[in-house]
């Protein structure tokens, strides 16, 4: 296993949330996005996983934005992709 493979593993792992909700939207951002995101994009996805799920909860709902842009821009991602 090279290290690009065992970080995806990783992260892979950490996208798994307190609810299969969250579970399916970061997994979900992971499979479809991940791959051609540059590294910046990467390094926020990353960060973005820090967060504790309420607040990850909030932003997905639209119910508030999160404190940087390029995490705005995650979860603009994902909640296009499912339709919020």
């Amino acid at each position: 296993m090279n290290d690009e493979d065992a970080c995806y593993r990783r992260l892979r792992w950490r996208c798994r949330r307190g609810t299969r909700e969250l579970d399916a939207l970061f997994g979900g951002w992971l499979e479809a996005h991940y791959a051609r995101a540059g590294e910046a994009e990467r390094a926020a996805f990353e960060a973005l996983l820090e967060v504790q799920d309420p607040e990850l909860w909030d932003w997905v709902l639209g119910h508030a934005r999160p404190p940087r842009a390029d995490w705005q821009d995650i979860i603009d991602a994902i909640r296009a992709s499912h339709r919020l």
